[in-house]
């Protein structure tokens, strides 16, 4: 197991908050699967949890190295969390075509968050 490259990210849930309030619909399906709403809207207070998915994906993104640009969807990055709440990374689309010209396998992600706060790190693993 190798490490190629490393991104971390940090966002204010109320920043995530206004942006869902004004548009809840089309930012939720612009940035989340249907897996990952499914996820975050079950939960009593959704919005640090949306904050943090977003987080996590804006941390891949530059482990990446790329940013949100080109072909990029927000949703060629699904996050899910396993029966012990461990963040499961899946990538599709051209986030995929990039991680694999860089050799990562798997992507290790860690998400946390707080009633303000979200941050995310997210390693990119060669196997």
């Amino acid at each position: 197991m190798r490490m190629i490259a490393h991104g971390i990210d940090l966002i204010e849930c109320d920043r995530i908050e206004k942006v869902w309030r004004e548009h809840p619909d089309r930012f939720l399906s612009r940035i989340l699967t249907t897996a990952e709403r499914a996820y975050c809207e079950k939960h009593k207070h959704p919005i640090p949890r949306i904050a943090g998915r977003f987080a996590a994906k804006e941390a891949i993104l530059k482990m990446l190295g790329t940013g949100w640009r080109g072909q990029i969807a927000w949703t060629d990055i699904e996050i899910l969390n396993d029966s012990a709440g461990q963040p499961h990374v899946t990538l599709t689309g051209h986030c995929r075509t990039i991680a694999d010209s860089l050799g990562i396998t798997r992507v290790m992600l860690s998400i946390t968050h707080t009633e303000k706060n979200a941050a995310a790190s997210a390693i990119g693993i060669a196997e």
